[in-house]
């Protein structure tokens, strides 16, 4: 027994008699079955009445409300408005002591409990070591005292309605520790789920049903198993500092290269030959870099969003050197996003994974059309949210955003004033909207708020224009969209945080060919004919399309392959720490 839970006993047998209980019609002494005495109130000396088990629940949640002190057996109580509201549903009766008994659904519930690791979640969250403590003093000295008791029955229901909420939204609030984070969280009343539990004694399937639907939640869930069997068998194998090692080189550290790839599965055992598959042979000589061991690390580098180059380098070295355990670490810190995640994330919509630099439009769970994207940088970073794409602009004015316009293009200004005209840009007067000659601007006196507060720019479609030929519009607080770019190189690098906060896309026609389809007036020539003609044109979507903006590390593809990604903004972090502190109040 821990010692909160002892000295709690201790100070409950001095305020709570112990309980009388009948055995064969007959009183047996001061032993008693869990769950105390029926319903009425027992006497255990003349005048002095012993609460049943519903008024000592209810005594103690009152006593909580008017305290504002909640905990039982020394543990906090954490749900301390659903947990009063789930009693008081069922006049406070038990819902897990039945018959002075533990009822026969407590040890399946307590196991469940303990694979809560397998969600990525610490069972220790709820309660657990008070629940063992207690339950071990109840089951070996049943004539315990009814405080003991109310304490098993209220941290059981605690942990059911806080293991619950975790499932269904996360055990961190994501607003907590990213201020722009904005989605539509799914949202039970876990009261409820409780009430329609204990009346069924199906505890464990009603928790299941708060799970994220989502395919990606459950094969990223599967990858973690995989990942702590891996670490259970010793990990990953470090490969050692050194050269850039490139094919037909041959070094002792490559044997520890091939190790390493062979334990994360990506130096195949086997290759496609025909109509079936043949057993890779190992090299002759194993510390020669062979033209399989390229491949090998072409998939590990794929995997890892680097330049498959198929040479082990600086950054290919450090990927492989990350230990399994922080590779453990990063999935739970992701399943717990995919917790923060709408119910339904629609029949079809477009995600952006911020992490993985993609946007991927999804129609009936299939992937229908991926490209890659351009995000914000370090210092401007793309925010988590969703949206709904109602409408796109074809060939449009870019209208250069406030902090764009001070930060960038003042300084630019103020050294050509031919740069302005060079950009395909006009000065406007910010309250009149009319175009100003910028040569009749004394710029020497002009800082950024004052050209925010006095002008507003303005680039004309054309090739040049920073929107390029199409920007899909998704009205939102942080004035974000999907658009496309003239600077089309930067798709070619393997990390794209180039932008100021908007998303740029690879394929932005593609994208309008499908959101238009079915649209007669919208062929794709007819898209690629507006585009040319350079006028800005609005058209709105007959089926608007839900957006949803993620910040993913790490995912599991279609086919089952892993994918690990840098933590481009160091939010991965902040979540963890998030994870490990104490869980908030519900």
């Amino acid at each position: 027994m821990s010692t909160a839970v002892a000295r709690y006993v201790l100070l409950m047998s001095l305020l709570v008699p112990a309980i009388p209980t009948v055995s064969h019609g007959k009183r047996t002494g001061v032993g008693a079955p869990i769950g105390g005495p029926p319903a009425q109130a027992q006497s255990a000396e003349p005048g002095l009445q012993i609460p049943s088990l519903p008024d000592a629940i209810r005594n103690r949640l009152e006593a909580g409300n008017v305290r504002g002190e909640w905990s039982a057996a020394g543990d906090p109580i954490l749900a301390i408005r659903a947990l009063p509201a789930a009693y008081l549903s069922r006049q406070f009766a038990p819902i897990w002591i039945r018959d002075g008994q533990l009822s026969p659904e407590v040890g399946p519930f307590l196991d469940y409990l303990r694979r809560a690791r397998e969600e990525g979640l610490n069972p220790l969250d709820y309660h657990l070591d008070a629940l063992d403590s207690l339950g071990a003093l109840l089951q070996g000295e049943p004539g315990t005292g009814i405080g003991p008791r109310v304490d098993y029955e209220l941290l059981l229901s605690d942990a059911f309605l806080v293991y619950g909420s975790h499932l269904l939204q996360g055990r961190v609030n994501p607003v907590s520790i990213d201020p722009e984070w904005l989605a539509n969280r799914r949202n039970v009343s876990m009261e409820s789920v409780l009430a329609a539990a204990a009346e069924t004694g199906r505890f464990e399937q009603a928790l299941d049903g708060l799970l994220p639907r989502q395919p990606g939640y459950s094969r990223l869930k599967n990858a973690l198993a995989r990942l702590r069997e891996e670490a259970s068998a010793g990990g990953w194998e470090e490969v050692p500092e050194g050269r850039t090692l490139r094919e037909g080189d041959t070094d002792p550290r490559v044997v520890a290269v091939r190790t390493r790839l062979s334990q994360s599965g990506d130096q195949q055992k086997t290759v496609a030959s025909g109509g079936g598959s043949v057993v890779v042979s190992p090299a002759a000589d194993p510390t020669v870099f062979d033209s399989l061991l390229t491949q090998a690390v072409q998939r590990f580098q794929t995997r890892h969003g680097l330049d498959a180059d198929g040479a082990v380098g600086a950054a290919t070295l450090g990927a492989m050197n990350v230990p399994v355990e922080a590779r453990i670490r990063q999935i739970e810190v992701n399943l717990e996003r995919w917790r923060w995640l709408p119910e339904d994330l629609g029949s079809r919509y477009i995600l952006v994974n911020i992490a993985g630099f993609s946007a991927t439009v999804v129609e009936d769970g299939r992937r229908v059309l991926e490209m890659r994207a351009i995000v914000g940088r370090q210092y401007r970073q793309t925010p988590v949210f969703s949206g709904l794409m109602t409408y796109l602009v074809l060939s449009p004015y870019w209208h250069v955003p406030p902090t764009i316009a001070a930060v960038d293009k003042l300084p630019e200004i103020k050294k050509d004033l031919g740069y302005i005209a060079a950009q395909r840009m006009v000065l406007l007067d910010a309250a009149t909207n009319q175009v100003i000659d910028p040569a009749s601007v004394n710029w020497a006196e002009i800082s950024g708020p004052e050209f925010n507060r006095r002008y507003r720019l303005r680039q004309d479609p054309g090739p040049n224009n920073a929107l390029g030929d199409v920007k899909f519009m998704f009205p939102n607080p942080y004035n974000v969209y999907l658009h496309d770019t003239p600077s089309r190189e930067l798709f070619a690098r393997s990390e794209r945080g180039f932008s100021s906060g908007c998303i740029r896309i690879e394929r932005p026609l593609e994208l309008a060919e499908y959101l238009l389809r079915g649209d007669p007036r919208w062929s794709a020539e007819g898209i690629r004919s507006a585009v040319e003609r350079r006028q800005e044109t609005t058209v709105t979507l007959r089926n608007p399309i839900p957006v949803h903006i993620e910040y993913w590390t790490t995912w599991v593809e279609d086919d089952g392959r892993l994918d690990f990604r840098r933590d481009l903004y160091g939010r991965d972090a902040v979540v963890d720490e998030a994870l490990t502190a104490h869980p908030p109040g519900m």
